[in-house]
Formats: structure tokens, C-alpha cells, sequence
């Protein structure tokens, strides 16, 4: 039974070449070996390269498309019910018409792929920026053969069986009469050139598996899923290709108190009510040990906000901070004894003020139905 390519990469049938690229590119970031080296992934990711491979070769579509599977070498039966004698690979008749899916030559050295890795932070090392060492399993350039892929270090030579044009042509049997195929070399893998002393460290790749520590600077400001890019740091490519790059994706952690919002910071401050009503300072702490000193003036409202200018994260390459915005919690006292009480008694019997419902016309800053209404932007 034909793979379903379209639903391994979660596309539609319709779907456009960047469509399919985009979706691949998003499942590579989940499934590369780099990022995830279970097994289960490294299956999967071989699964979405191949169906990325299919789906982006307009010829090995029109297979798909028509009910086969050009990975298939055997499709369709060779005799019996609903098969036709000798009819051969259906993807051969389709190349037979609309060429090789190779498109000619494949050049034996490529660029490498590009690697991600993601990062955790704390938010005082985005306050400050950090540098960290990271490991990192990817392809590097073989030692032995110093990314040549040859024992002797000798230049590959004129594939003897394609004679450089990295395809060969077969006549084949099929329901249209016999055919003349193009296929990839499976001496050189269509590029026209051979290694004939392939080195034993790389088998004539050129690169081989390795781990390397990198270090990663990051800088003051950083936000929680920004990437930072190091150019060359990536896999090293077939044939000892150029370096693809090195993402490295940085993860925030929860702070115990602090919010993040943009450059700004926010905190909560529980405040008791007596302070409230006569005002009073609230220090803060920040990082490297600083702390600051946030005023309440009196007759400070429940949910009422003051802002610190400059005390907020640092602009990402810019001059400047954010504000620091503090969130203000008023604590009603309970389990109160018998003379805070008398004083409690005391106070209310001495204002004009008492519990009420409030209406439209109560437009006292921060009042209840006034912070009801700018909620709802009424």
C-alpha cells in the first residue's frame, strides 16, 4: 500500500512547495537527532525527509498523485487480479515520460543542514546575559582523511560507470511497451564522481559524527523562544560541504516573583491595610543583589499599579530599560483582638463613609465601577 506523504507532513494534497517545506521544516525542529535522540525520533525524522524529498520533486508527485510510491521499487503486482504482466514500477512508466527524478546530477559535496538546539535561562541570566558552554552530537569534518574522504587525500575521479553524468539508462518492460528509463548511479549516487580509496574512518563521506562543546554568548535582553544564530556552527555537509548554522532557541524560566512582559517587569505586593490608607515604602528585589524602593502614597487603592521607570529589563541591544510596574494586593486584617477592634470601631464611627452600591455617576479615580468599566472598555 502507498505511503501517505501528504499526511506524514500534516499537509493537504494541495498543499503549495512552501507549504510543504514550511511543515517539514517545523516537524525537523521536533524530531532532528540534534534536538532529540530517541530512536523513535531519528525514524521519524527519516520519515518526513523522505517525505519532503517526494512531495518537492514535481515528477515523483505526479506518482503520488496517481496512487503509487516512487520509493517503492516493486509497485504493481506481476501478474494475477488487477496486475498487468510485466508492468514494472509505475514510477518508471511516469519517468519515462517526464524524465529522471533526479534531474541529472547531484553534486557530491552539498551544504550541511542546520542544527537547533534549545536552552533554558533564569530570568536574572536574560537580565544580564550570560555565556554557556553547550555540547552538541553533530557531523564534523573527518581528521583522518582531513574531509577529503580519500585514504590518500586524492581527488575523486570520473565515475567509470555513468562517465561523469551521474545517471545511467535502462530498457524496461512495461504496459506501454518497452521504455527507456533514467536512474541515479548507484555507483557514484548520481554524482558523477567516485572516491577510489575511501577513507575507513568516513567510508569516503568526508565527515563523521561527533560531539563538540560550542560557546554560546548571550546577550543582555534576550526573550523567552528568541534564537540566537552561530553561522557555521551547524553539520558539516556530504562530501565535507560548508557548515549549515547553529540555532540555539533560549527557554525562560519562572522567576518566584517577578513577571516578564515585554522590557517591563511585574511584581505583586501585598500590602496591609493600615499602610495602604497612611502610605508606605515597599522594597524590592531585583538582581545581582539590587533591590529598589517602590513608594505607596497614602490612600493607596486595592489593585492600584505604580510604576519605577528604568528598572525593567534591558532593551535587547538598545540604550535603556523598561519600568518595573508594581501590582498592589490590600490585606484586610481578620482574627482581630479586643483593642484592635475598639480602634477599628473608633475609625469608622469618625468617617462619613459607609458600604454602598456604586453607580455611573461614581467617577472617583480607581474605583471599583470605574476599573470594572475600563475592563470592558466602557
Amino acid at each position: 500500500m502507498a505511503r501517505d506523504y501528504y499526511g506524514i507532513l500534516g499537509v493537504d494534497r494541495d498543499a503549495s512547495d512552501a507549504e510543504i517545506k514550511k511543515a517539514y521544516r517545523r516537524l525537523a525542529r521536533k524530531y532532528h537527532p540534534d534536538v532529540n535522540p530517541s530512536e523513535e525520533a531519528a525514524e521519524k525524522f527519516r520519515e518526513i525527509s523522505v517525505a519532503q524529498e517526494v512531495l518537492t520533486d514535481p515528477q515523483k508527485r505526479r506518482i503520488v498523485d496517481a496512487g503509487g510510491d516512487p520509493q517503492e521499487q516493486g509497485f504493481g503486482q506481476s501478474g494475477g487480479a488487477g496486475g498487468f504482466p510485466g508492468s514494472g514500477n509505475l514510477g518508471d512508466i511516469f519517468e519515462a515520460f517526464f524524465g529522471a527524478a533526479g534531474g541529472g546530477r547531484v553534486p557530491r559535496v552539498r551544504p550541511g543542514n542546520d542544527a537547533l538546539l534549545r536552552m533554558d535561562l533564569t530570568l536574572e541570566e536574560c537580565f544580564t546575559g550570560v555565556s554557556r558552554e553547550v555540547t552538541v552530537d553533530t557531523a564534523v569534518l573527518c581528521d583522518v582523511c582531513d574531509g577529503t574522504g580519500s585514504a590518500s587525500r586524492s581527488a575523486p575521479e570520473t565515475c567509470p560507470t555513468c562517465h561523469g553524468q551521474g545517471q545511467v539508462t535502462e530498457l524496461q518492460q512495461s504496459i506501454l511497451g518497452r521504455v527507456q528509463v533514467a536512474r541515479p548511479c548507484h555507483r557514484c549516487n548520481g554524482s558523477g564522481e567516485v572516491i577510489t580509496d575511501p577513507c575507513e574512518n568516513c567510508g569516503g563521506d568526508a565527515r563523521v559524527r561527533a560531539r563538540r562543546d560550542i560557546t554560546v554568548n548571550v546577550p543582555a535582553g534576550i526573550a523567552d523562544g528568541m534564537r540566537i544564530r552561530l553561522s557555521g556552527e551547524g553539520e558539516v555537509g556530504p562530501g565535507g560541504g560548508p557548515a549549515g548554522d547553529l540555532y540555539v532557541e533560549t527557554r525562560t524560566l519562572e522567576h518566584p516573583y517577578l513577571v516578564r512582559d515585554g522590557d517591563d517587569l511585574h511584581v505583586t505586593v501585598r500590602v496591609p491595610m493600615a499602610d495602604a490608607a497612611l502610605g508606605t515604602d515597599v522594597e524590592v528585589g531585583l538582581f545581582q543583589g539590587e533591590t529598589t524602593t517602590v513608594t505607596l502614597e497614602p490612600g493607596t487603592q486595592p489593585e492600584a499599579t505604580v510604576t519605577v521607570k528604568d528598572k525593567g529589563m534591558p532593551r535587547l541591544r538598545r540604550e535603556g530599560h523598561g519600568s518595573l510596574v508594581t501590582h498592589v494586593d490590600v490585606t484586610v486584617p481578620t482574627g482581630l483582638d479586643h483593642r484592635q477592634r475598639e480602634l477599628l470601631e473608633e475609625f469608622r464611627s469618625s468617617t462619613k463613609e459607609s458600604a454602598g452600591v456604586s453607580s455611573r455617576s461614581d467617577e472617583r479615580s480607581g474605583g471599583l465601577f470605574s476599573r470594572i468599566r475600563h475592563r470592558f472598555g466602557r
